[in-house]
């Protein structure tokens, strides 16, 4: 199988979850629960495309490397590093905040909410970033 159209693709999907992750908070800003959850559930599963679509790839095609040189590359390397880490460490934080809205625990839901959401929607905007600059950029 052809596996050249999956970082693209996963690029798609880490930018409709960062849309949706943002219209979501927008819903519930304006106390609109049922809009809120269908964004955030739309999220997950974009988000959860994604992994399955990366660890394909990856499996697949092997590691990248980044082929620019100087402040570019050390740029690269920092945005990589901090979205690395935190991918890795959102996913406990995700599945905890989902377990809670489901759960109908909406006071501790908000608390783990308002951490999950910015990193979320970070580790989400740098793996566009991250495409765009390993696939497009050079």
């Amino acid at each position: 199988m052809d596996v050249s159209r999956l970082p693209a693709l996963n690029a798609c999907l880490n930018g409709s979850a960062a849309l949706l992750l943002l219209a979501g908070w927008l819903f519930i800003r304006r106390k609109n629960v049922a809009a809120h959850k269908a964004c955030m559930l739309a999220a997950f599963a974009c988000s959860t495309l994604f992994l399955a679509g990366y660890l394909y790839y990856h499996w697949r095609a092997g590691v990248i490397y980044f082929r620019g040189t100087g402040l570019i590359r050390t740029a690269y390397l920092s945005i990589l590093a901090t979205h690395t880490i935190l991918a890795a460490s959102i996913v406990p934080l995700v599945l905890r905040t989902l377990y809670l809205a489901l759960a109908g625990r909406f006071d501790k839901h908000r608390w783990w909410g308002r951490r999950a959401l910015p990193l979320w929607a970070y580790v989400s905007v740098t793996g566009v970033v991250i495409y765009e600059m390993l696939f497009r950029l050079f």
